[in-house]
């Protein structure tokens, strides 16, 4: 697989900015077949840092229902696939470059 294809997108949430000031840990959104030596790689050649660590997680897909005129409306999100990624000492990924 591509690094393209590996990465979707950076996770910026409140939490994950926190986790990047204090422990140099970024999330990232992965596709659910790739591994972690894969992501560790990707991310390596993308971005130009050392990492460290990798760490995964996998989201389950969840059931959602809303409620409106027409009565309940049901459907599904769809489960994800999380890296948690740990650069060495010193370094860092700048995710607001390409906006």
């Amino acid at each position: 697989m591509k690094p393209s294809e590996i990465l979707i997108k950076p996770i910026i949430t409140e939490k994950a900015n926190a986790q990047q000031e204090k422990f140099r840990r970024y999330a990232f959104r992965v596709a659910k077949k790739s591994n972690k030596l894969e992501i560790k790689k990707a991310i390596e050649t993308m971005y130009g840092v050392n990492v460290t660590n990798v760490n995964t997680v996998i989201s389950p897909a969840k059931n959602k229902t809303r409620y409106t005129k027409a009565g309940f409306i049901k459907g599904r999100k769809p489960g994800f696939k999380k890296a948690y990624i740990t650069v060495a000492e010193g370094e860092e990924i700048d995710l607001y470059s390409h906006i």
